[in-house]
């Protein structure tokens, strides 16, 4: 007879103000599974990147079955069974219809809120974001019912002018039609949310803890103890392989803290905040990666950088802003750096997806229970569109999405179908959001 109690699937390992949830282990599904197999559940995800896209090195000149990739979505050669590329699809509410905080506010402020955003010097409106509206639904299931991340910060880098105008450039996700939900940008800061007790330390602080610093997993080596004596060979190799990687992200945080503290160690930036952009999205990513398999989280925002940022990306040779060179006024040359940064950015995406393929989850990857958006709320950054916004989906939101193909729809579909399909799909039914017609079709297995 099997008698094993099955480990509760939100086991913690505790510890001296240290919480380290635990991946989808077999030891947490019941005796006899195969007759009822656990299912791992979808995770839902947004990457926003902005000043457009140069459509040119996107678009490919074929629909149906993926076979080349252009060069923008080189990158993710290796990946296009896993790829669901998108096209013609619109944010109307992007556009200068009545008012508006201009296209960079308006496209940032209405990608997920599906509503025209309004522009006033002493307030903000925008709406709530699909992805507050599901997580008001299910967060209740995860220890965080969302979380939204970013790299960079408008206030901070110079590129906005006023309170609107940052509140709808540096947020995706609203809480209410006046209440952002800020993006955290600082590696540090991600990590203490993820594992520490919440308690945000001054860069003074850290300065002095770092000196006697311990691992969080120092901290809960005693219910690691507990936990692995009960667990078989397979369950140790996961538990093992999950524990390194956080200890690798705090080996990376720690290095960015000690690189900063040598620079500068009252620098304006956060102060855990690599220089080198790859390993600022690298590190993002990695804990991004552990919060979905420990099922911290199922719904998350990442502003890859601001919208209308003007980021030089002098590690890849291109000393220009990237907003202003977006302007480029169809000049041949400003045009190779806009496409070398698009390039750069989806080099980072695709290693982030090649370590979510190879996170094992039940019978599939991370990769496979997750349906993760990579867009912008602008087309063509010289001009401003708002049409056949570059929008791809990877994974397949638990063998819901047929991947490895390009789907183009009629022209103005409204972008807000995608979030109807994408917030029915996560178990959240609504009749209408945004200025949606319709769900999406074609994208189901169906």
């Amino acid at each position: 007879m099997i008698t094993r109690k099955a480990l509760a699937r939100r086991t913690f390992l505790r510890g001296m103000g240290t919480a380290v949830a635990l991946p989808l282990l077999d030891a947490m599904v019941p005796a006899f599974a195969s007759a009822a197999p656990g299912k791992p559940p979808v995770r839902m995800a947004f990457v926003y990147v902005p000043n457009g896209i140069d459509m040119r090195n996107w678009n490919p000149d074929y629909e149906g079955r993926l076979t080349q990739l252009p060069r923008i979505l080189k990158p993710l050669e290796p990946y296009k069974d896993d790829i669901l590329l998108l096209g013609n699809l619109t944010h109307n509410t992007g556009r200068a219809l009545l008012d508006g905080a201009g296209d960079h506010g308006r496209c940032c402020g209405s990608y997920l809120t599906g509503i025209q955003v309004k522009k006033s010097t002493t307030d903000i409106k925008a709406g709530v974001s699909m992805d507050q509206i599901v997580a008001r639904e299910i967060g209740g299931q995860t220890r965080f019912p969302s979380l939204e991340l970013g790299l960079e910060d408008a206030r901070q880098s110079g590129d906005c002018d006023s309170g609107y105008s940052c509140a709808y450039t540096n947020n995706l996700a609203w809480r209410s039609e006046t209440q952002p939900l800020p993006p955290i940008l600082d590696p540090r800061a991600l990590f203490e949310h993820l594992f520490g007790n919440g308690v945000v330390l001054s860069p003074e602080a850290r300065v002095r803890q770092a000196r006697y610093r311990r691992s969080i997993l120092d901290f809960v080596t005693e219910d690691t103890r507990k936990l692995e004596s009960g667990l078989g060979p397979t369950d140790k190799r996961k538990l093992e392989e999950y524990l390194g990687s956080i200890r690798e992200v705090e080996r990376q945080i720690e290095k960015a803290e000690k690189d900063n503290a040598q620079i500068d160690p009252h620098m304006e930036k956060p102060y855990g905040v690599p220089a080198d952009f790859a390993e600022h999205f690298k590190l993002m990513t990695d804990m991004i990666t552990i919060a979905f398999q420990a099922d911290q989280t199922r719904v998350l925002t990442f502003l890859v950088t601001h919208e209308g940022t003007s980021r030089a990306y002098r590690e890849i040779g291109i000393s220009d802003g990237h907003h202003p060179l977006t302007h480029h006024r169809n000049q041949a040359d400003l045009m190779e750096k806009v496409a070398q940064i698009n390039s750069y950015h989806m080099k980072q995406f695709a290693a982030w997806v090649e370590k979510l393929k190879a996170t094992k989850e039940g019978d599939g990857s991370l990769l496979d229970n997750s349906m993760i958006v990579y867009g912008a709320g602008l087309s063509d950054g010289n001009r401003h569109l708002h049409d056949d916004l570059p929008t791809l989906i990877v994974g397949r939101g638990g063998n819901y999405i047929k991947t490895g193909r390009r789907v183009v729809y009629r022209k103005e579909t409204p972008m807000c179908n995608l979030f109807l399909t994408m917030m029915d799909r996560m178990g959240v039914h609504m009749e209408h959001f945004g200025d949606a017609t319709g769900q999406l079709q074609g994208l189901d297995l169906a």
